[in-house]
């Protein structure tokens, strides 16, 4: 069996943007944000550039990108490419993972969140940063703290916005009330994982994000490079790919055996439909009311070609019952799932047992050992 052929539509006039407001904020973005954590590493400078002015020619200029993406080399990038234009951009970065050596060089602490901030403004080479969201949930930091010192940073003219990503739904709520009480803006955007085959987001992350009025920024919406179906079921994955590069998070995550099994099922579709299977799979997220913008990160200009063509695809709701009948509502592809990145918090055994990042840990090492060996 081999991958499925993407299919070539005949060229066409691409669909102006649209624009939205993210959350409750006066900020509008368009419904394809570029991400570009790919940039300095899989895909050199020159590249890097050509996407991002392809990309603001056409009216996408909400950019994202984070500190820990290629060790700062991609911010480093990204500052060179819309230099000259910086204000034409929205530019989102992120802290919270590793800087590093050393307990204070991470997490949320005011310490580091100041000194994270700093260092990105250098690295992008602007004074004022549109977006500064927490890069994920550090579980027994205190948000309060974390809090004042992002609004400190925005009273200093340093980051107009702030938004959270990887949250839980009850983060959510904290951040929001806790903006409330500090007498702060509220985040105006949540970055939550979201795609065919994980749809976790619909039960909490979305709904919250929602009700305390942030906008949704969703990221991975392929399931990193899964959902265009170059992976073939029961082979091993090509040298070139993601995966075939022994990429760390892929092995640990979306490179499943179900959701391979969905990818191929899923690119038939398309190519029934005369589109990649890329451009099906992020149509799907952006046929979400839920979803502000999707955050879309090509390797090379062919790829981010593919995603603007989503935006022009009527997606219809055989298309919608089609997914549905693979991955219901809410649900994930492969049963007992769960991201060693983000462990579930909720079991805290008296006797026996172990840390829960450890356990989810070692599940993921199995199945990648299983994968590659």
């Amino acid at each position: 069996m081999t991958a499925h052929a993407i299919p070539q539509p005949p060229a066409k006039p691409v669909t102006p943007p649209d624009y939205r407001y993210l959350g409750k904020s006066g900020l509008k973005v368009p419904r394809l944000a570029l991400g570009t954590m790919m940039f300095g590493g899989p895909t050199d400078e020159a590249t890097s550039h050509r996407i991002i002015h392809k990309a603001k020619e056409k009216g996408f200029f909400f950019l994202d990108t984070a500190d820990a993406y290629q060790n700062g080399r991609t911010e480093e990038i990204v500052g060179r490419a819309v230099k000259g234009d910086r204000d034409a951009y929205v530019l989102a970065t992120k802290f919270a993972n590793p800087g590093g050596a050393g307990p204070n060089r991470q997490g949320i602490s005011r310490k580091w969140i100041i000194e994270a901030a700093e260092a990105s403004l250098r690295r992008l080479g602007t004074d004022y940063i549109d977006i500064l969201y927490f890069h994920r949930a550090i579980f027994d930091a205190p948000l309060g703290e974390a809090v004042r010192a992002v609004a400190d940073l925005v009273r200093a003219g340093k980051v107009r916005y702030f938004g959270v990503s990887n949250f839980r739904g009850w983060r959510i709520a904290e951040v929001a009330h806790l903006a409330d009480e500090f007498g702060i803006d509220r985040p105006v955007a949540s970055q939550p994982l979201y795609n065919i085959v994980d749809r976790t987001a619909e039960v909490e992350q979305l709904p919250a994000a929602h009700h305390y009025g942030l906008g949704v920024v969703t990221y991975s919406p392929l399931a990193r490079g899964v959902l265009t179906g170059k992976y073939v079921p029961g082979a091993a994955p090509a040298a070139d790919s993601r995966a075939g590069r022994g990429d760390r998070r892929i092995l640990e995550t979306e490179w499943r055996s179900e959701s391979i099994d969905i990818a191929e099922a899923i690119a038939r579709h398309a190519a029934e439909a005369g589109i990649p299977a890329a451009t099906f799979a992020l149509s799907w997220v952006l046929n979400n009311s839920l979803v502000t913008s999707a955050i879309a990160g090509p390797r090379t200009e062919a790829h981010w070609d593919d995603y603007v063509a989503a935006l022009d695809y009527g997606f219809s709701a055989a298309d919608e019952a089609l997914v549905a009948s693979l991955v219901p509502d809410g649900h994930v592809s492969t049963k007992f799932y769960t991201d060693p990145s983000h462990p579930v918090e909720g079991r805290v055994p008296h006797t026996g047992g172990s840390d829960a990042a450890a356990r989810v840990q070692e599940r993921a090492e199995a199945r990648v050992a299983t994968r590659v060996g």
